[in-house]
């Protein structure tokens, strides 16, 4: 899509544009192209994460063990605790997204944290677990 000249500066409305989409920039940094659609409504969102998490899988299968060997109390205190954890995983991912943006998501991440030499064995590790 070509876009004219807006002013003085020689600035397009593209660059204008982009330049408020951080990950746009971002990527074009990295030497990429923004190919695919990077938009998902609140419900959209809500069903993929609940999806991935599967916590009527998960609430199923281990409320017995923890009721038996644990008791309400690790039941309700372990819900809060894992979710603090949970909660750091998931931020400290989101940290790493924000400055990869990439897909491939992971398997990248995993690419470029880990350096040239281990990039593809921690690439091959990511994608195996």
């Amino acid at each position: 899509m070509v876009w004219g000249k807006d002013g003085a500066n020689g600035s397009t409305r593209s660059d204008v544009e982009s330049s408020t989409d951080t990950g746009h920039t971002r990527l074009h940094e990295l030497g990429y192209k923004q190919e695919l659609k990077r938009d998902l409504s609140v419900l959209s969102n809500f069903a993929f994460s609940f999806s991935i998490i599967s916590v009527l899988t998960g609430i199923t299968t281990l409320y017995n063990t923890g009721l038996k060997y644990g008791g309400p109390v690790t039941m309700t205190f372990g819900w809060f605790i894992a979710g603090f954890f949970t909660m750091i995983v998931g931020l400290s991912m989101a940290e790493i997204c924000s400055s990869y943006p990439t897909s491939g998501g992971l398997y990248y991440w995993s690419a470029k944290l880990s350096g040239k030499k281990w990039a593809p064995f921690a690439s091959w590790l990511t994608g195996w677990y």
